[in-house]
């Protein structure tokens, strides 16, 4: 058992998610970096599937109830165990009534926190995923919340630490043109592959809210609602693009002039508010 004692600004058990079911309007939701939270799970000797906490700008205070053994990856941060620094990409050993406690990191903006065994709070449709935008799953943790942990009897693996590379020096993500990238006619594409967007403020997991130029539909009227992807770049009437992450509606009316493919969502899940992002458009 882990006792919260602080959970920062936002903090969720996070896993894959949902996938499958958005014939029946559930979204994927999961973690937004799945790339962290899945090395995270395999430094602690965990299927990359188990539910680990996704912890947004820091903050997280823990107590363990009983010894356990944990795994820190994602945006980094100060960690201190025993109140001594502890490794990043790392197991790290934590014996019963030590806390663990994690500071704002210093790029990025979600860490992930795996502990072995996974934690074991009820699933919803499958997942142990909290998807804010649907309201499923368990709620945000909050201070005096206490999260149960199962059992694992595999051996843990034999890695000291992970190579993970450092901060990018920019973001830039891939876009694959379409469905609607003909309701913004040539132009659409090569003003969205030029200047630099930014993050705006108010951007979350359901999607990254992007300031710059514009872009200017060439069609009158709006669609009827379709599919949504995580990645789809909607763009609304004020031309100020919106690239869905992982708690995504299932559909949107807004026409949607490309998609970012699922290896780079994880760099786009980092991002944060203020950020330069570049987009580079690719036809394959």
């Amino acid at each position: 058992m882990i006792e919260v004692l602080a959970a920062g600004p936002l903090t969720t058990v996070q896993d894959i998610g949902r996938p499958g079911l958005a014939h029946l309007g559930v979204g994927t939701s999961g973690a937004a970096d799945r790339a962290a939270l899945a090395l995270a799970n395999r430094l602690v000797g965990n299927a990359e599937e188990a539910a680990g906490l996704e912890v947004t700008l820091g903050g997280l205070k823990l107590r363990m109830a009983t010894p356990a053994t944990v795994a820190i990856t994602g945006a980094p941060c100060p960690l201190r165990v025993r109140d001594r620094p502890a490794a990043l990409n790392s197991p790290v050993a934590v014996r019963a009534g030590e806390q663990v406690e994690m500071g704002p990191p210093a790029w990025g903006v979600r860490t992930y926190l795996a502990v072995r065994g996974g934690l074991a709070v009820d699933p919803v449709l499958g997942s142990r995923s909290t998807d804010l935008l649907a309201g499923l799953g368990p709620p945000v943790l909050a201070a005096g919340q206490r999260l149960p942990v199962g059992e694992l009897f595999d051996r843990l693996p034999i890695v000291d630490v992970a190579p993970v590379p450092g901060p990018p020096i920019a973001v830039v993500l891939r876009v694959l043109p379409g469905p609607r990238d003909d309701w913004f006619g040539p132009g659409g594409l090569r003003v969205l592959g030029g200047e630099p967007y930014l993050v705006a403020p108010d951007s979350d997991r359901v999607g990254l809210r992007l300031q710059g130029h514009p872009l200017e539909r060439v069609r009158d009227g709006e669609l009827p609602s379709e599919g949504m992807v995580e990645g789809a770049l909607q763009v609304p009437p004020d031309g100020q693009p919106v690239l869905l992450l992982a708690d995504h509606p299932v559909t949107g009316g807004y026409p949607v002039i490309g998609v970012v493919p699922p290896a780079d969502i994880p760099l786009a899940a980092q991002a944060r508010p203020g950020q330069g992002i570049r987009f580079r458009v690719v036809t394959g």
